[in-house]
C-alpha cells in the first residue's frame, strides 16, 4: 500500500502524451448568435450576416487547459424548431453543452428551459450536473429584453455558469468556452478514473470467490 502512494495524485505526463478530444454543442433559438459565437472563438473573426445553419456543421479548436493539449469539436446546430428533432441526434456524446441566448430576444430566453430539457432527456445515462454554460449575447445592443438579474438568477438556480457575451466585439467569448472546456475535461477524467477504479476493483475481489470453489 505504501508504494501505491506516489501513484494517487495525477500524473501530468500523462496528459500531456495523449490529447484528450471533447466533443462541444452549442444549442438554443434561431437567431442568438450561435454561429457567430463559434466563429468569433475559433477564427476571431465577427461576420455579420450568416445563412441559417440547417442541421449542424463543426469546427475544431485545439487549446491548452493545466498545460494539457485539449482538442474542442464544437458542433453548431440550427436553431429553427422544425429542425428540432434533426438537431437532437447531435446530442449523443456530448461532453459540454453551451446554451445560448440573445438578450434582446425575451423568446430566445424563455426558450432556454425546453433546449435544456431536451439535451438533458437526449443524452443518456447522464447525471443532471452535466457540464454547461450559458450565453447571453449581443450584449454590445442597445434594446435590451432579458435583464442580467433575470439570467443570472436562472442560471444560478439550476448551478450553470452564466456569461455575458458579444460575438460582434469579442466580450467573454474565449473566456465562456474554456469554461465550459475546463467542466468537460474535469467530467471527462472523473467518469475515466471511476471506470479505472472499478476495473482495478473487480480483480481482487474475484479472486477469493474462485479460491474458495
Amino acid at each position: 500500500a505504501a508504494q501505491r502512494a506516489p501513484l494517487a495524485p495525477q500524473g501530468p505526463s500523462m496528459d500531456n502524451s495523449k490529447k484528450v478530444d471533447l466533443k462541444i454543442i452549442i444549442i438554443g433559438a434561431l437567431g442568438v448568435g450561435k454561429t457567430s459565437l463559434l466563429h468569433q472563438y475559433v477564427h476571431k473573426k465577427f461576420y455579420e450576416d450568416y445563412r441559417t445553419t440547417l442541421g449542424a456543421s463543426i469546427l475544431t479548436k485545439v487549446i491548452a487547459v493545466d498545460s494539457s493539449p485539449l482538442k474542442l469539436q464544437i458542433w453548431d446546430t440550427g436553431g429553427q424548431e422544425r429542425f428540432r428533432s434533426m438537431v437532437s441526434t447531435f446530442y449523443k456524446g456530448s461532453d459540454g453543452c453551451m446554451l445560448a441566448f440573445d438578450v434582446t430576444d425575451r423568446e430566445s430566453f424563455e426558450a432556454l428551459d425546453n433546449w435544456r430539457d431536451d439535451f438533458l432527456e437526449k443524452v443518456i445515462p447522464r447525471e443532471q450536473d452535466f457540464p454547461m454554460v450559458v450565453l447571453g449575447n449581443k450584449i454590445d445592443l442597445s434594446d435590451r429584453q432579458v435583464p442580467k438579474e433575470t439570467a443570472s438568477a436562472w442560471c444560478k438556480e439550476k448551478d450553470i455558469p452564466y456569461f455575458e457575451v458579444s460575438a460582434k466585439n469579442n466580450i467573454n467569448v474565449a473566456e465562456a468556452f474554456e469554461t465550459l472546456a475546463k467542466q468537460a475535461l474535469s467530467t471527462y477524467k472523473g467518469i475515466f478514473e471511476s471506470y479505472l477504479t472499478d476495473s482495478i476493483k473487480l480483480t481482487p475481489n474475484e479472486k477469493p470467490k474462485q479460491s474458495c470453489c
